[in-house]
């Protein structure tokens, strides 16, 4: 070893023992806080959205910013979890995107419960089985999740959060290799139908005359196809490695930036960040320029709208609703004003809460 490369490595072990140092310093304010609180909520969405915002302006690398918000995730997650345990509800079972989209957001230290459908993550925080819950929102190649939207109509609970995560699709199975042209033997793809909208393109032009099996999620198709080999999955590399399947091959999906949204769904109001984004529901009179109507108070009040979603009305009160992201919290004065006119001119009005943007 030489003398530089030693030196090197002394100075590394010298700051891992400050760093190690500095995050028990940290651990204990985070308790001393924990005691401080009078509403005993664990969870602050917008006090951690600004800590990571703040990290990563003051970042001058070489560790990307990515990466910083990934370690300091993790490093609240293990802080809060000294705490109390938090507990959260996704679509399960393990291996799922879902799943992943927990992780990202809440770090390991969180204790996740996998529910087989949407509607039970819905109930599972609405009767306060689990404090948080993360559900799949949208996908930027297949649309809304409209099981999501409908629940959000129904439910009590608030949006608290948002997590956006690239979605890459892997081709999973046993005794098949991708190598040795195995992949043109296979006779059934188990999926999401999800995936296998994003993965369609691919699946049209390698497994043509493959039979695909529509699947309640992506970890569901990966516990299929490892009790049928010679059948495959489409799903994520985790839950390849929860199954026991091989990756046969990677980023199948047609797009390479396919991208699913996910929201964070509890009984929380969230306080404002500094950036922030609210979500409503709304409906307009049957009447013509009614639709129009209810786009002049965000334009009045200079509140700018990020999404529109039209879904069919489930009651006969109104023949659609409508979906809308706008900036900013509903505390705001622009947003808080606008949405007073709202209340005014629609049919209907629900906020269905208002989060920091996803860092």
């Amino acid at each position: 070893m030489s003398a530089e490369l030693k030196q090197c490595r002394e100075k590394i072990d010298h700051i891992d023992d400050q760093i190690l140092h500095l995050l028990n310093q940290r651990a204990q304010l985070a308790q001393q806080i924990g005691h401080l609180k009078e509403d005993g909520k664990i969870l602050r969405p917008e006090r951690e959205a600004q800590v990571l915002r703040r990290l990563q302006e003051s970042n001058k690398g070489p560790l990307s910013d990515a990466a910083v918000v990934q370690l300091f995730t993790e490093v609240m997650s293990q802080c809060r979890a000294l705490e109390a345990a938090l507990t959260v509800a996704y679509l399960g079972p393990s291996g799922t995107f879902s799943e992943l989209a927990t992780l990202k957001r809440f770090g390991s230290a969180v204790q996740g419960q996998p529910y087989a459908t949407i509607d039970e993550v819905f109930r599972a925080v609405e009767s306060g089985a689990t404090q948080y819950g993360v559900v799949p929102a949208e996908n930027s190649t297949e649309g809304a999740v409209s099981r999501t939207l409908d629940l959000l109509l129904q439910s009590s609970v608030q949006i608290g959060g948002e997590v956006v995560l690239p979605i890459h699709q892997c081709l999973l199975g046993l005794g098949i290799h991708a190598e040795r042209g195995g992949v043109a033997a296979i006779k059934t793809v188990y999926s999401h139908p999800q995936s296998f909208g994003q993965c369609q393109e691919w699946l049209n032009a390698n497994l043509p005359q493959a039979a695909r099996i529509p699947t309640a999620s992506n970890a569901e198709a990966a516990r299929l196809a490892a009790k049928n080999p010679g059948s495959v999955a489409i799903a994520s590399e985790r839950a390849a490695e929860y199954f026991g399947l091989n990756v046969l091959l990677k980023n199948i999906e047609d797009d390479p930036k396919n991208t699913t949204r996910f929201l964070i769904i509890g009984n929380q109001h969230v306080a404002p960040s500094g950036i922030d984004k609210t979500s409503l529901v709304m409906s307009a009179p049957n009447r013509p320029g009614a639709v129009h109507d209810l786009l002049v108070p965000l334009a009045k009040h200079g509140v700018s709208m990020t999404k529109l979603e039209s879904r069919p009305a489930r009651s006969g009160l109104w023949e659609y609703v409508f979906f809308v992201d706008i900036e900013g919290h509903q505390s705001d004065a622009k947003v808080a004003a606008a949405l007073a006119e709202l209340k005014n001119i629609a049919s209907f009005v629900k906020v269905l809460g208002s989060y920091p943007v996803a860092v």
